[in-house]
């Protein structure tokens, strides 16, 4: 095999099509467990991938790499809750000091924008909606665990969300696929436009992290969810405004 063979072989685990060519609906599964349930899935390409999966779905049977729907769509789908309930366990489990980790800003930024999310919305809201954003969607999860939300209210909305994500971007990459005649020609094409776009949320977090000051100078506690007073996780009832 020359080195070109070998390089054009070689797995790069930040390329979807590489990704899949390599591990099939196996590698879809893989990906989403650590991006949504181990702070390591900062890098990985969660809405990339989902979409190129779709995308492979509706190529043609001869085709480089084709992929069966009836094995991506349950491989996503477990993955993703999986993933999530593996990272609320693990917050639980190792506590706040798991998140409080000033030696990495990227991760800091993550945490606050979740927390903030957490205390806009509410709980159930910010789990389904956590799913579509790059970087928060790692975090959440396992900072649910370390604010101790009820394992119920985070599971049942975890699922809602993690079948929307999956399912959804899955089939929008699969009806393209579907939709386009031949794609086999143009897969890389449309793969290298898909790549490119899932980039931008990633590059607008790192620029607001970049921009952004440091959680510990905005009167946020990183340790224990709270900013100025306020439970992120808790959203007063009506009866108890009444009270």
């Amino acid at each position: 095999m020359t080195a070109t063979a070998v390089a054009q072989s070689a797995l790069n685990v930040l390329d979807p099509n590489s990704l899949l060519s390599h591990f099939g609906a196996l590698g879809v599964f893989l990906v989403l467990f650590a991006e949504t349930g181990l702070l390591i899935g900062f890098f990985l390409p969660g809405d990339s991938l989902l979409f190129t999966a779709g995308l492979l779905c509706a190529t043609s049977a001869t085709s480089a790499v084709h992929l069966s729907l009836v094995a991506v769509l349950p491989a996503a789908v477990a993955g993703a809750l999986l993933g999530a309930q593996a990272g609320y366990l693990i917050g639980a489990r190792v506590g706040p000091r798991l998140l409080d980790r000033p030696d990495r800003p990227r991760l800091q930024q993550a945490v606050t924008r979740s927390r903030g999310a957490l205390h806009r919305y509410g709980p159930a809201k910010a789990v389904v909606l956590a799913r579509f954003i790059p970087l928060v969607r790692t975090v959440l999860n396992p900072l649910a665990g370390t604010i101790a939300l009820p394992v119920a209210t985070f599971t049942l909305w975890q699922v809602v969300g993690g079948v929307l994500w999956t399912v959804g971007v899955t089939l929008a990459g699969y009806l393209l696929g579907s939709s386009v005649p031949n794609v086999d020609r143009y897969l890389l094409p449309i793969i290298a436009v898909v790549v490119a776009l899932s980039l931008i949320p990633v590059a607008l977090e790192v620029r607001r992290s970049r921009s952004g000051r440091d959680p510990r100078q905005s009167g946020r506690d990183p340790r224990h969810g709270r900013d100025a007073g306020h439970d992120v996780a808790v959203r007063p009832t009506p009866e108890q405004d009444a009270t």
